[in-house]
């Protein structure tokens, strides 16, 4: 299984991803590593009107409200898109080395709002902390690995 497959995302879907991410991010405060993801997925992702990256940049972020939960749904028909934000929430959230009690209540609220059930996000979070250690799979150092991999839960 593809952990990020090909799904097209238009400005709009993609603002709102973006959106989202800043929303978790912001329940613990913003970290480095997770405005530096979120950066790059709207320098990437989600451009003006321009194509200049203007529409969703983390200064326009920053300026308006958080994201509610219930808003998204709508932007996010179907649930391949819906999966992919829970991902990219869960990754963004594992940015700074651990998850967060409120990035993990927020990223819930979102999955519910979603209409993904509370096993689909244990299971989306069991593919990001897979996603992170599998390039820890080939190290010799096997208690390095195993630390690791505690910390992520795994």
């Amino acid at each position: 299984m593809e952990f990020f497959p090909t799904i097209d995302v238009n400005a709009t879907q993609a603002e709102a991803i973006a959106r989202g991410l800043y929303t978790v991010a912001a329940v613990d405060g913003v970290h480095e590593r997770e405005l530096a993801l979120i950066s790059e997925f709207c320098r990437t992702t989600v451009s003006g009107d321009d194509g200049t990256g203007g529409g969703g940049s983390l200064a326009s972020l920053a300026r308006v409200a958080p994201l509610d939960p219930d808003s998204l749904p709508p932007l996010l028909p179907g649930e391949p898109l819906r999966q992919l934000f829970i991902k990219a929430a869960y990754l963004l959230a594992w940015a700074d080395g651990s998850v967060s009690a409120a990035e993990r209540a927020k990223i819930g609220q979102f999955g519910k709002a979603l209409s993904l059930s509370p096993e689909v996000l244990a299971s989306l979070e069991a593919q990001v902390k897979d996603y992170l250690l599998r390039p820890l799979a080939q190290l010799a150092n096997v208690e390095g690995v195993s630390a690791v991999a505690r910390k992520l839960g795994a």
